[in-house]
């Protein structure tokens, strides 16, 4: 697929119109003075109909407007140069000047070679150019084609917010002449980044359009029901910023158990563990009309367990979610967590988290992987976050591992939840209490939805 092949499947009818950077003379052979490097140019240049790897420009993809990005592998692989770097920084430029987000296909061997540090040191430029974007709110979204490689892939392309991955396409740091000759396939291919939680999506081409239009729409919704509001008053070095209303509460789910708050603490416990019980699927599907996940903690990492993304209601409006369903949250989940938390509050989304876990996974993996770290960064999340975060508790609330994605102030629970410092069977244990008196703990610890509302700990019972 050629460069502009690639944004036609994305803008089709809608159209491209190119920008091009101030124009900049090389020296004869490039900066290095290779010897043929002018010819090689000149043959890719014949080749493609293109001046350099890159073509940049804005465009509209379904009804968003952005700018786009877009490597040709046929100019000498897609290679990053001088003048591949004044494009990108000049795309990247361009989106903050018009405040639009900045959509990059991607398909990049990595740097020139014939233009050697001069080449590798435009990673620099494009790392900057990026965290310029980021620091206005924009948002970066990447669709790596094939192959994806190399720097590029480790700026442009994993450098970005969202990262789609076309379908069978070659992805990863390591060209394929580069890595280890027993190198797993596997693992540098859409498939095996997705499954590592490096890329967020696998797209088939014909979905591209529509997935692409969908993620524009929530990473950049201008809702109608935003509030202009300075992020820190008084301070004269701050911009007003519109934040969003927070997040619409979920509706109560139909639940098998009786209605109504439960008569003790030990009920609450069993109604929040009963397996036909609305878990947090049911609950984002009434909730959602399109659901966009994130995955992984961009560390290796992934919980199937707790899932992460951004989402369009019905009406349009858009909002990140977090959800645990109902499992012990491992480290890669708290991080991914806090990924979607921090994305949503830079783009000006607000945050939907629901709470349902018996607490943090306490193996010796979870340990080695950093659990504490990980809960701790996720608290800091929600602390920080300057969009509303809504967080409603749809089953078990286990300790600092149910509190860390719980919102202060604004956290609501069902009929079919409890919250507690610790669960009723450990707190007799601990407290060197028999089995026969768990039920007695549980009402001890107030942890039934009555009891939090009576304490102040939460705003309203769902259902």
């Amino acid at each position: 697929m050629t460069a502009r092949a690639a944004i036609a499947l994305l803008t089709g009818a809608a159209g491209f119109t190119e920008h091009r950077p101030r124009p900049r003379a090389l020296p004869a052979d490039g900066p290095l003075g290779w010897t043929g490097y002018d010819v090689a140019r000149e043959r890719a240049s014949a080749r493609t109909g293109e001046e350099e790897s890159v073509v940049y420009g804005t465009g509209v993809v379904g009804d968003r407007a952005c700018v786009l990005v877009s490597f040709e592998f046929g100019f000498l692989g897609g290679s990053l140069g001088l003048l591949t770097g004044d494009r990108l920084e000049a795309a990247y430029e361009l989106a903050l000047a018009r405040r639009l987000p900045l959509v990059s296909l991607v398909a990049t061997g990595g740097s020139r070679m014939q233009e050697g540090m001069v080449a590798l040191t435009q990673l620099q430029r494009v790392a900057a150019a990026s965290t310029r974007l980021r620091a206005a709110g924009l948002p970066q979204l990447a669709v790596v084609r094939d192959p994806a490689t190399g720097g590029g892939w480790a700026t442009v392309g994993a450098g970005s917010d969202v990262v789609l991955a076309l379908s069978g396409a070659q992805v990863g740091f390591a060209g394929s002449r580069v890595r280890p000759p027993d190198a797993e396939p596997y693992a540098y291919s859409a498939e095996g980044q997705w499954e590592a939680g490096q890329a967020d999506a696998v797209v088939e081409p014909g979905e591209l359009r529509d997935t692409v239009g969908q993620w524009l729409r929530a990473l950049r919704p201008g809702d109608p029901g935003t509030v202009a509001r300075e992020l820190t008053p008084g301070d004269p070095g701050t911009v007003a910023r519109e934040l969003p209303e927070a997040a619409p509460l979920p509706r109560a789910q139909p639940s098998a158990s009786a209605s109504g708050p439960p008569s003790s603490g030990w009920e609450a416990v069993a109604r929040a563990r009963a397996p036909e019980r609305p878990r947090a699927e049911a609950y984002l599907t009434d909730y959602f009309a399109v659901r966009l996940p994130l995955r992984g903690d961009r560390c290796g990492g992934t919980d199937p367990e707790l899932l992460c993304g951004f989402g369009l209601r019905a009406d349009g409006r858009a909002v990140a979610y977090v959800a645990q369903c109902g499992t012990p949250t491992r480290p890669a989940g708290y991080r991914a967590a806090a990924r979607t938390i921090r994305l949503a509050d830079r783009l000006g989304v607000p945050v939907l988290t629901l709470v349902d876990t018996p607490g943090a996974a306490n193996d010796a993996e979870a340990e080695r992987a950093g659990a504490g770290a990980a809960i701790a960064d996720t608290f800091a999340a929600i602390a920080t976050a300057r969009v509303p975060v809504t967080t409603l508790v749809i089953g078990e609330g286990g300790s600092g591992g149910a509190l860390a994605l719980a919102a202060p102030g604004n956290t609501h629970v069902t009929t079919d939840s409890y919250f507690s410092v610790i669960a009723p069977e450990l707190a007799a244990a601990i407290l060197k209490r028999p089995p026969s008196e768990t039920g007695a703990t549980a009402d001890q610890l107030r942890l039934r939805p009555q009891d939090l509302l009576e304490l102040g700990l939460v705003r309203s019972i769902v259902g």
